[in-house]
């Protein structure tokens, strides 16, 4: 009786682990939900230039997004803003180049002449986020 105990505990076990498991595979990596605009403002805020270790609370104003626009094979986005809060009276001029590689948003350093020549629209998520 005992070990009949055991084989039907097993049994329990196994179909309350079965019932946990997920059947949609975790989402890759790089990407979040939400529209693509939307990622792009979660991206820029998590970036120091944009005030994300900032100690004093900062407000962003202006914000303007230019791309897509392809540059050797990349896609890429270029991100500005007006910072205030930081500095007294005068505000900063974050930018920022994305590069968008099937989803997945990544930050590219010492990037910033591809942003010039390139129109940009207003960006409020950027402004609303922060």
């Amino acid at each position: 009786m005992r070990s009949g105990g055991r084989v039907w505990g097993a049994a329990w076990l196994a179909a309350g682990l079965g019932a946990c498991t997920t059947a949609a595979p975790p989402p890759p990596p790089g990407a979040s939900p939400g529209t693509l605009r939307e990622r792009i403002a979660a991206l820029a805020l998590r970036q120091v230039e944009f005030g994300s270790v900032s100690l004093l609370p900062v407000r962003l104003e202006h914000s303007r997004l230019a791309g897509p626009f392809e540059d050797g094979g990349r896609r890429l986005y270029c991100v500005k803003s007006r910072m205030f809060g930081r500095t007294f009276g005068k505000p900063e001029r974050p930018k920022l180049v994305l590069r968008d590689d099937n989803g997945a948003l990544s930050v590219l350093r010492d990037e910033d002449e591809v942003c010039e020549g390139h129109r940009s629209e207003p960006f409020p998520e950027l402004d609303t986020a922060a």
